[in-house]
């Protein structure tokens, strides 16, 4: 009878080992998903007055962040992921050949240029888009103006290009993180 009991003692403690070692702290560092980004920010810089405003979009919030751009102005834009408190904008750098961002202005008039250096360039040369220069056209030039900011993950091949309304594409690979801001005057 001692003996079925040290049986099942070894086997708890043996499944337990393997549920331990099987966990998502195994799975490589750079892959990000959904659930591990709680909040995407534009910090928007008008680049004549210097003006910073932030816009904080969270994950599974009831309403979106709008952001206000004003028609014929230039701005600088810096992207910042987080997961609760801790920012992840990091982890997509050091794995930067496996993450590209699509910036779609649906319903704006937008021209984006990616303006990230080095630290967040592909080896294949395209820009994340962690930094960019937003030159507003016209904000509003449609019904229900807004950027749809895609991070993608692990495509076969990425272009900057604008391809419609969108500032980049991407073959294969999964989305990462999706933020949806609104767009007004």
């Amino acid at each position: 009878m001692q003996t079925l009991k040290n049986i099942k003692y070894l086997l708890i403690v043996f499944f337990s080992l393997v549920s331990i070692a099987c966990s998502r702290a195994d799975e490589d560092e750079d892959v990000l998903s959904q659930e591990d980004i709680s909040n995407i920010i534009l910090n928007v810089k008008d680049d004549v007055t210097g003006i910073v405003k932030t816009y904080n979009y969270t994950v599974n919030a009831a309403t979106n962040p709008v952001i206000k751009l004003e028609d014929g102005k230039t701005y600088t834009v810096e992207a910042i992921f987080k997961n609760g408190n801790e920012d992840e904008t990091e982890s997509i750098i050091s794995a930067k050949d496996e993450h590209f961002l699509i910036f779609d202005f649906q319903g704006s008039q937008i021209e984006l240029t990616r303006e990230d250096d080095e630290s967040s360039t592909r080896t294949d040369g395209n820009k994340l888009g962690l930094l960019t220069k937003w030159n507003v056209i016209k904000t509003l030039n449609g019904p229900n103006p807004k950027l749809e900011l895609q991070l993608i993950h692990d495509a076969v091949s990425v272009s900057e290009e604008q391809s419609g309304s969108a500032f980049g594409t991407a073959e294969g690979g999964e989305t990462d993180a999706v933020a949806v801001f609104g767009m007004s005057n």
